[in-house]
């Protein structure tokens, strides 16, 4: 699933309504219709207070038609025009004028002394400002937000949440409203998967709003959300015919005395994801434990209590460096004549990354697309800091493109940076947050 810029979204808009033939005030009728219709399936006809703020753009516009729906079903609805600029979307007018026909008035908000009272028991809907938005509220409409924060209202935002911008770091967090579910209009917003957001973003999810899928595909975006629909074409079932050797030789490198276990969490995944043969490359220390651990590698040792040679003997197919590894001055060392005279395909996690940082000349070494897993410092240390997350992905894609590396992000969010394509993981869970959990990803 692709994630589109603001711009990018605004331009297929414009090429559904050309190539389908549509008017816009019919698409923002269906697009908000889906929206009425995902609150009215939970709600089935309660006396809940819904507040409906709609602002005088095209988000606004969704929220009218969202009040309109709500007040032909016999909510309790109370739907309010932020007046905070003198100027109407055509699509925006047509909407409030269909909704005076059905007897409906919506309240005026022009300045803080007239917010309504709202309740924690009731509902707000959010349409005051959607994905274009390129300037933080300011004055009563800024307030207004704050106001609606300060309730812990339920809030529902209509595409993103008023205030949050959806390519760029928001400067002023005062002035965006707390979401408590947001309804994306058919992709992602890259803004929902950064953790600078997460205060604003809580859930989410895509309402398909039928815009032109193949004008999406042709514009080639080159941010993805990775869901199930993209990796199951992946998946090739192993022929009945095939054998251990089928399916290549990965060769685990890490460990040093108290932390051979995360080695042993390395190797067991390598052999649980498919890897036909496994060996561990390890100090002396961990030779039992490995042997008793994990009856299927194989072992190799070298110094007693860690890593000085790198001088095994197995010829795998792939090699996995890092985990618990340590940074000790004799193993650096053995890690730099490594990576010098290593050409087959790589994975470094852990302290593979943190000597790398260390010594940033050998990235020259690494066979092309080696596939580097940092955790936060990790990563920090390697490419330096950054101003915010936005700042990060665009370091990260610049080291990515430089070093000819494949940077796989670990959080909420896995994200894998290919030069200038990046792909976010829609999967995981906070159970993943714990001791090993990076050890595994390495096999």
């Amino acid at each position: 699933m692709y994630i589109l810029s603001s711009k990018q979204l605004a331009k297929v808009d414009k090429a559904t309504i050309k190539n389908k033939s549509i008017t816009s005030i019919d698409l923002m009728e269906h697009a908000a219709t889906l929206c009425f219709q995902w609150l009215h399936t939970r709600l089935q006809g309660q006396n809940i207070k819904i507040h409906v703020f709609c602002g005088i753009g095209n988000n606004g516009g969704d929220g009218l038609v969202i009040a309109r729906h709500l007040f032909q079903h016999g909510y309790n609805v109370n739907c309010y025009i932020v007046n905070f600029s003198d100027k109407r979307t055509d699509e925006f007018l047509t909407n409030y004028d269909r909704l005076k026909e059905i007897g409906e008035w919506p309240t005026v908000i022009n300045n803080e002394n007239n917010f309504p009272e709202v309740s924690f028991e009731d509902i707000v809907v959010d349409a005051i400002f959607g994905n274009g938005l390129t300037r933080s509220p300011e004055g009563f409409t800024k307030k207004l937000i704050q106001y609606i924060n300060s309730t812990k209202v339920f809030t529902l935002a209509i595409d993103v949440p008023s205030g949050l911008f959806g390519d760029k770091s928001v400067t002023k967090k005062e002035a965006v409203l707390k979401a408590g579910h947001t309804l994306s209009f058919q992709t992602p917003k890259l803004a929902f998967l950064l953790p600078e957001n997460k205060e604003f973003i809580n859930t989410w999810e895509i309402i398909d709003i039928g815009l032109d899928e193949e004008y999406i595909n042709n514009l080639q975006p080159k941010i993805n959300f990775t869901t199930k629909s993209e990796i199951v074409p992946l998946y090739k079932p192993r022929n009945k015919w095939s054998h251990k050797g089928t399916f290549g030789h990965s060769l685990i490198i890490g460990g040093c005395f108290g932390k051979i276990g995360a080695i042993t969490l390395a190797s067991k995944a390598a052999l649980k994801i498919g890897s036909g043969l496994v060996t561990a490359y390890v100090p002396k220390c961990g030779y039992n434990i490995l042997q008793i651990s994990v009856p299927e590698a194989m072992v190799e040792v070298d110094d007693e209590k860690l890593l000085t040679y790198f001088n095994f003997k197995t010829k795998p197919t792939a090699i996995g460096i890092g985990p618990g590894m340590g940074i000790s001055e004799k193993t650096a060392l053995g890690y730099e004549k490594f990576i010098k005279e290593n050409k087959l395909p790589l994975v470094i996690d852990a302290d593979g990354i943190n000597l790398l940082a260390q010594n940033k000349s050998l990235l020259k070494y690494l066979p092309k697309n080696t596939v580097l897993t940092p955790h936060p410092k990790e990563l920090e240390r390697l490419i330096g800091t950054w101003k915010n997350d936005y700042d990060k992905l665009t370091i990260a894609k610049q080291f990515s493109n430089d070093n000819n590396v494949i940077l796989v992000l670990k959080g909420t969010y896995t994200i894998v940076i290919d030069n200038e394509f990046m792909y976010f993981n829609s999967t995981g869970n906070p159970a993943l947050a714990t001791a090993g959990s990076g050890d595994i990803l390495t096999g």
